[in-house]
C-alpha cells in the first residue's frame, strides 16, 4: 500500500502514524531504537505489505499491468489504490481528506526529528504539493506517477500507468474496495496484537 493507506490504517495513535509512514526507512532490528508507539508502526506496516503482496486480489490488479511494467506493478497498484481511497475518502472516514492531512502533516512537523533524513527531505516536496490530497484525482495521480518515472530515471514507464487507470478504472476500484475491507480488519487486529506484545 501507498502512503494515504498506511497512515489510515494505523489508527488513532500520531506516533504509531508516524512510524508506519517511516518504516520503508528503517531496515532490518533498528526499529528496536525507536519509542514503543513508533516500533508499533513500523511493524505494523511490515505486516500490511506482506498481507498485501500474497494477497489474490491484489495480485489480480498487479496481473493487469505485469505484462507491461513487470516489477513496477506492485507500485504502480499501490499508488492506484490510494486513488481510490483518498475518492471514497467519506467512506471510510468522518473527517474530511483536507482536514485529515493536514493533521497529519501537522504530526510530521511535530516529530520531523526522529524522521530518516531520505524522508526528511521528502517532506517539503510532500506538503507543498499536497500529495496526500491530491490522491483524490486523476491528474493529482498521473503527477504522482510522472514523478515515479523520473526517480527510475525513465525505465519504469510508470507515467503511462494513467491509461490503464482509466481503461480498467471500475475493475480497478472494485478491487481495491474488496481487498481494503479485508485490510482494515487485518490492520486492526495487528495493532492490538503488537500493543500485547511490544
Amino acid at each position: 500500500m501507498n502512503y494515504l493507506a498506511h497512515i489510515y490504517l494505523s489508527g488513532e495513535n500520531d506516533l504509531v502514524t508516524i512510524g508506519n509512514f517511516m518504516a520503508d526507512g528503517i531496515k532490518g532490528n533498528r526499529y528496536k531504537t525507536y519509542d514503543r508507539d513508533i516500533q508499533i508502526g513500523i511493524l505494523l506496516h511490515r505486516h500490511i505489505d506482506t498481507f498485501t503482496d500474497a494477497h489474490e486480489t491484489v495480485r489480480k490488479s498487479t496481473k493487469r499491468l505485469h505484462e507491461k511494467y513487470s516489477h513496477y506493478s506492485g507500485v504502480i497498484v499501490d499508488i492506484l489504490y490510494d486513488h481510490f481511497l483518498a475518492k471514497n475518502w467519506s467512506q471510510y472516514s468522518n473527517v474530511p481528506l483536507k482536514d485529515y492531512v493536514e493533521r497529519f502533516y501537522g504530526s510530521l512537523k511535530d516529530n520531523f526529528e526522529i524522521l530518516p533524513m531520505r524522508i526528511q527531505k521528502m517532506i517539503p516536496y510532500m506538503i507543498s504539493g499536497n500529495w496526500l490530497l491530491s490522491y483524490a484525482s486523476i491528474e493529482g495521480i498521473a503527477k504522482v506517477l510522472a514523478g515515479m518515472n523520473k526517480r527510475t530515471k525513465h525505465r519504469s514507464g510508470m507515467n503511462e500507468a494513467v491509461n490503464e487507470l482509466e481503461e480498467f478504472y471500475k475493475e480497478f476500484e472494485e478491487e481495491f474496495t474488496s481487498f481494503f475491507e479485508e485490510l482494515i480488519v487485518f490492520s486492526n487486529e495487528k495493532i492490538i496484537e503488537l500493543n500485547e506484545a511490544l
